[in-house]
């Protein structure tokens, strides 16, 4: 799906804010062994007047020396940040989160910032009484020394299998089916979490919008399972042009972060490329730009492939992640024939009309397989993802066997009817797992993804709508007016369709 232009997105004070708070976010502090706090904060109220007020936090690291810290407390009241000093901050529903700078992030043991902002209030302008560091509570006695014996009348029973309720299944393809590892049959149901695209190469952050715990919660509130999160190529590989702060090892553990903080909440996160490097300026090209701003016909083979192998690499131990190997190919604009198309997606190579050397579909599952990674695998088709008239016929070999059909609709594309579905959609879904992994309308509306999701609730098969982003809705699909996950007039149709579902 194409993005609305960046004004729709953040206030200009939040927007380069909220992808440094997570880009940045260090180590948890190992509790100490002794029974101070692990760090100390004092809340101050600076000044207060009618309708605003000025607030301090002063941090002391009491544990062993950080390189970047963050900051979290939560408002007891109606309070909402609109300008900070001395930290990245952000607010998402009542949690806050203070980030710090390039220049003030090392805290030493015993070192002490503060930090100040701006926020407005109604009610009551209470203080907040809650805070971490990196995750660890602060203000309260260290738990004890991790090394230290645990009770033996007590003691862990090694045997125990894991609840199966602390996180998302691994996932394998059976028949035309995803089945979890006890065979039961799974359906990927939820949302689109775009961001990770498109903010770092814009140069203002790493997300667009808080990605926090709180954040999270309000998507599994919608009774989601699943949450597909696009990727930037450059970001990833942290290539040259990129702003080193969102970029490489910075956009790549933000990254990490994100697809945990969707597992802890019980979902599956679905990793996917969604924008990446190659000069098209053929028919249909979203840019001119050689650089990873926009959806390319194909991945190319320059770096695709590397940044394949490095996702595999980093998430292959953990079965529960999904990967979407290319969000919405189209070589078929490139070319005059059907034939020279799905070869080109495929296979790659010199394909007709486009400049750079393509990486077709088989490349990029070698690329995935070759990491030992058994992931189950997303490929979508082409048309923007909204033509598998012959998926089943140029699909590429999986060693793994664990590959899937993906497919995008919109009001607005060709194959958008009940008709169009049975004819294209029904042969990929009676032989492979079929994931519909954006769904969509430009109408601020719902009808049209109601008949989406009710052609494929009969069919037992899986959709994602497009997107958990505060953008307007008329310009593009967005779900929600805020992040504590107040729909759309088009989102609310998604919403109580998944939460009258039984999450199956």
């Amino acid at each position: 799906m194409r993005h609305p232009p960046p004004f729709s997105r953040l206030t200009p004070l939040l927007a380069p804010l909220v992808g440094v708070a997570l880009a940045v976010s260090g180590t948890a502090l190992v509790p100490a062994a002794a029974a101070a706090p692990v760090c100390t904060v004092t809340y101050e109220t600076v000044g207060e007047w009618d309708g605003g007020f000025q607030g301090s936090v002063t941090l002391t690291n009491n544990g062993p020396a950080v390189n970047d810290w963050s900051l979290v407390f939560a408002f007891p009241g109606d309070q909402q940040v609109t300008q900070g000093w001395n930290a990245q901050w952000s607010q998402s529903g009542d949690t806050v989160t203070a980030t710090n700078n390039d220049w003030n992030g090392a805290l030493g043991t015993g070192d002490s910032t503060t930090a100040g902002f701006l926020a407005s209030w109604s009610g009551t302008n209470a203080a907040p009484t809650a805070f971490t560091l990196n995750g660890t509570a602060c203000n309260e006695e260290a738990e004890p020394d991790p090394s230290d014996p645990p009770d033996p009348t007590d003691p862990p029973d090694p045997t125990d299998p894991p609840d199966p309720e602390d996180g998302p299944p691994a996932l394998k393809v059976s028949g035309n089916k995803l089945v979890d590892a006890e065979g039961a049959t799974r359906r990927l149901l939820g949302v689109n979490r775009s961001g990770g695209e498109f903010a770092c190469v814009q140069g203002y952050g790493i997300f667009d919008g808080p990605v926090d715990d709180a954040a999270i919660q309000a998507i599994a509130d919608w009774n989601v399972n699943t949450v597909r999160i696009p990727l930037n190529e450059e970001c990833w590989l942290g290539l040259d042009n990129i702003d080193p702060r969102y970029a490489g090892a910075n956009y790549t553990t933000a990254i990490k972060d994100l697809v945990r903080r969707v597992e802890d909440h019980g979902m599956t996160p679905v990793v996917e490329l969604h924008w990446s490097w190659g000069q098209y300026t053929g028919n249909s090209a979203g840019c001119s730009d050689v650089h990873a701003s926009c959806q390319k016909p194909m991945p190319n083979a320059e770096y695709t492939p590397a940044f394949w192998t490095s996702v595999a690499s980093t998430f292959k131990d953990d079965p529960a992640v999904v990967f979407d190997l290319f969000n919405e190919p189209y070589p078929d604009r490139a070319t005059n024939t059907a034939e020279q198309a799905w070869t080109c997606w495929r296979d790659g190579g010199d394909c007709p009309g486009i400049e750079y050397e393509a990486a077709g579909m088989q490349s990029l599952v070698d690329a995935v397989r070759d990491t030992g990674a058994e992931n189950l695998l997303l490929v979508s088709g082409l048309a923007y993802s909204n033509d598998l008239s012959q998926w089943l016929s140029y699909a590429p070999d999986d060693p793994a066997g664990n590959l899937a059909a993906a497919w995008h609709v919109y009001n607005f594309n060709t194959c958008a009817d009940e008709s169009c579905w049975e004819k294209t959609l029904a042969p990929v879904a009676a032989q492979v797992p079929l994931v519909a992994g954006e769904i969509g309308e430009n109408t601020c509306a719902h009808s049209f993804v109601d008949r989406v999701m009710r052609w494929f609730d009969d069919r037992g098969l899986s959709y994602l709508g497009w997107t958990w982003n505060t953008w307007d809705c008329s310009a593009g699909p967005a779900l929600i007016s805020d992040y504590d996950g107040t729909p759309t007039a088009y989102g609310t149709g998604l919403r109580d369709h998944l939460r009258a579902l039984d999450g199956s």
